[in-house]
Formats: C-alpha cells, structure tokens, sequence
C-alpha cells in the first residue's frame, strides 16, 4: 500500500520540485527575472479569479487582469508552504520586488489561505477579513492567483496577489 502510494505521489513531488526554484529552507532563493508566459489554472483557480472580478464589478470596481507571471510566483509560495508546512507572508517582499522588477508594478498585496474546500469558502473568509477585503477590493489592476494541492494532508493552500501596474 505504501509502495503503490510512493509510486504515485513521485511524479506530483518531481513536478514540484522542477517547478520551485526555491529550497526547503528559504523561498527568498527564487529568481524569476524573466516574465513566466503560461501558467495551467485549475478549476478552483478559475473560479476563484471569476469570484474575485464579479465581486469587484458588483461594487463599481474594475475587474483585473490575470498575469500568469503573478500566478506562478503565487504557486512558487504555495509550494513553499506545504514544504516546509506554515501558513504565512514569508518571502512577501522578494515576490514583491520581483513583480515590480519583472512586470512594472507599482504596489502589490497578497491574500493567503489554507484547508478551504472550495474558491467559495476562501473569498467568503477574505471578504469576512477586513485587510483581507481591503486588498480584494483595492486600486489594483491585475492579478495572479495558485491554489495548490498538499498530496500528503490533503489541504489546499491559497495565494493570491495584486499588482496596479505603472502607467
């Protein structure tokens, strides 16, 4: 039964280590100078980018515009949650300075969230999180979003971030 699940999970754990280019230890280490062009979005992330905009546009805010280089940098936090298994903004000014650097933001935040089920329970948790809510419903204009499987727990780990791009 092991083996059969070794044999399995081995594949998703190779893929998550070609995809982060950070170590265990630190996620600082990561060095994504060039813009990432294609990111594969999963239906919770598909959803919750769809929640995120219709949420926006029903108080009179703009929708926002995915980036996948956001999204990737998203995904790179989540993989180093799980890895080192803590729930936190470590590493939040390294993304940040690398979203400036490599796409020309010029202010960036981030939402995180952990063990939700669904898209759904994550945005009802930020919109019930008054800094959670501020960052949902500030003056950004894109966005980039992960929300990454834990093969071992079984829980789901979210990031989501926003950028208001330079004019």
């Amino acid at each position: 039964m092991k083996a059969k699940m070794f044999r399995a999970l081995l594949p998703l754990a190779i893929v998550f280590t070609m995809v982060s280019c950070s170590s265990n230890s630190s996620e600082g280490t990561s060095s994504t100078d060039k813009v990432v062009t294609t990111y594969n979005y999963n239906d919770t992330e598909l959803k919750l980018i769809t929640l995120i905009n219709n949420h926006r546009q029903s108080i009179g805010l703009n929708s926002l515009a995915v980036i996948n280089h956001i999204s990737y940098k998203s995904q790179e936090h989540n993989i180093y949650m799980i890895d080192n298994n803590v729930v936190n903004h470590d590493y939040f000014q390294q993304r940040s300075d690398n979203l400036k650097s490599v796409l020309g933001a010029e202010r960036v935040s981030e939402n995180i969230a952990y063990n939700y089920q669904t898209a759904e329970s994550a945005m009802l948790a930020w919109l019930n999180s008054p800094s959670h809510k501020a960052n949902l419903e500030g003056n950004y204009t894109h966005l980039g979003v992960s929300v990454t499987f834990d093969p071992v727990t079984g829980k789901k780990y979210y990031t989501n971030m926003f950028i208001k791009k330079k004019p």
